[in-house]
């Protein structure tokens, strides 16, 4: 079968598409035909090997050479031991291990997929599990009137940040290169940001919380941009910024009484189904970037690490 091959960690460079032995499913498991894929911001760090817990899955190269964790597909074949899902019909999620999505087959527990809501292209359905679970877990408990920035609000993750802040109620700023402004005012923010001329992090006392999508700063800097009882969520960022939120959010709550953490994102087939009712009813719309075929995979990996997409990248695969 086709797939795509990342030998080690590097550059979009390091990235192929090769031809590999079909996966047999073991007794657990369902062997899915993969129609499309998406890539999230932990493609982007599984391909670098950045931050650390990047190489979990292998300290010098990628244990499973496959990546991609969101797919949506056609249940090709189940284990023995598989009494969830049948053989044809059409399923969805994020696999554990967050790789091997990029490739005709994958042979996956189906603990984590859910079924696809027929409405709903594979390209769509593939768009929404990582990036949606991440918002539901970053904006729940916002309320009606609440300021909410969302910095990094024009990758793969941020419109859907954005979006179920303002079905919630919230006031957004997205925070973003200049030339995304139209893309981040499209998908629902109130107020844009480039990060080139503004540093948000000055703005003190002003939202109610922030989700730090590609967060650098120290968080003994950016909790001055929060209002009294404020939060601050980093969901992705530099190695050093992540170790300083674990060690700093405790003494920040202890003096000011603001919130300052690491959001953790279990995977989740609840939230997952959660979001996509969300998604369905018209709440929140993925925002779409672009659509390659799974041969140009290398090119859709080259357009994720220079954070020229605006939104989800798909890559339609059969």
């Amino acid at each position: 079968m086709k797939a795509v091959s990342q030998a080690r960690y590097g550059t979009a460079d390091v990235v192929t598409v090769e031809d590999i032995p079909e996966p047999v499913p073991a007794a657990d498991e369902i062997l899915v035909r993969v129609h499309a894929a998406s890539l999230n911001g932990s493609d982007r760090e599984n391909l670098v090997g950045r931050p650390f817990y990047a190489r979990l899955g292998g300290l010098r190269r990628p244990r499973n050479p496959v990546p991609g964790s969101d797919v949506a597909g056609v249940v090709a074949a189940v284990g023995s031991a598989v009494t969830e899902f049948a053989p044809g019909e059409e399923v969805f999620g994020e696999l554990a291990g967050y790789r091997g999505g990029l490739a005709e087959y994958v042979a996956t527990p189906p603990r984590l997929l859910a079924r696809k809501p027929p409405h709903l292209s594979f390209a769509d359905a593939a768009a929404i599990p990582q990036a949606g679970c991440i918002a539901l877990r970053a904006t729940r408990g916002l309320r009606p009137g609440e300021q909410v920035l969302v910095n990094g609000a024009g990758g793969a993750g941020g419109a859907f940040v954005v979006g179920l802040a303002k079905h919630l109620g919230a006031v957004v700023t997205a925070v973003d290169r200049a030339d995304k402004a139209d893309h981040l005012l499209r998908v629902g923010a109130d107020t844009t940001i480039a990060f080139e001329d503004e540093d948000w992090a000055g703005h003190r006392g002003r939202y109610d919380r922030v989700v730090d999508l590609v967060a650098h700063r120290s968080p003994h800097r950016v909790h001055a941009a929060l209002r009294s009882e404020g939060t601050y969520l980093v969901v992705g960022g530099h190695t050093r910024v992540l170790l300083a939120t674990l060690v700093a959010g405790p003494p920040i709550r202890w003096t000011t009484g603001k919130r300052v953490r690491v959001l953790v994102v279990p995977q989740s087939r609840a939230d997952l189904e959660t979001v996509t009712a969300l998604v369905a009813d018209g709440a929140v719309v993925p925002g779409a970037d672009r659509l390659y075929a799974l041969e140009e995979a290398p090119a859709a990996f080259a357009r994720l690490a220079a954070g020229d997409h605006r939104g989800k990248i798909a890559i339609t695969v059969a």
